[in-house]
């Protein structure tokens, strides 16, 4: 089996939303367990939260995510970035503007120094995303 490096995002209590959210934006496939399912619900206003979700599109992209109970710490947004990068234009164009909805661009696409497109923007729910758009070099 190959290793992998995937991102695994923390919310409050939105992780499902935000999952959901990213199913739209990539497709894919997206399995859940809440805290009640995987008998860790110490809470009952949290037993619906997610303890682990999965969101594994047909490209191989991997996104986790969970909920952070509220007895645990939890600082979003300060510490990390999602990036996007590649040379299918069409494909990561289609992942910005589906990230876009609700966000604010910090850094617009458009043709960066090092010459690809580059843009940055966080999302409706506070996580910051990088799309770099490789341009062919011959």
């Amino acid at each position: 089996m190959t290793t992998r490096l995937n991102p695994y995002l923390s919310f409050r209590s939105d992780a499902r939303d935000a999952l959901e959210f990213y199913r739209s934006v990539f497709g894919g496939d997206l399995t859940t367990m809440t805290f009640a399912e995987g008998g860790m619900s110490q809470d009952p206003a949290e037993q619906d939260n997610l303890m682990h979700g999965q969101l594994i599109t047909d490209g191989g992209l991997t996104l986790m995510a969970s909920d952070t109970p509220a007895s645990m710490e939890l600082t979003p947004g300060s510490s990390h970035s999602v990036s996007l990068s590649g040379e299918d234009e069409a494909e990561l164009r289609g992942y910005w503007d589906g990230l876009s909805e609700g966000a604010t661009i910090t850094e617009p696409l458009t043709t960066a120094p090092w010459g690809d497109t580059f843009g940055m923007l966080t999302d409706k729910f506070g996580v910051p995303w990088m799309v770099n758009i490789t341009v062919p070099r011959g």
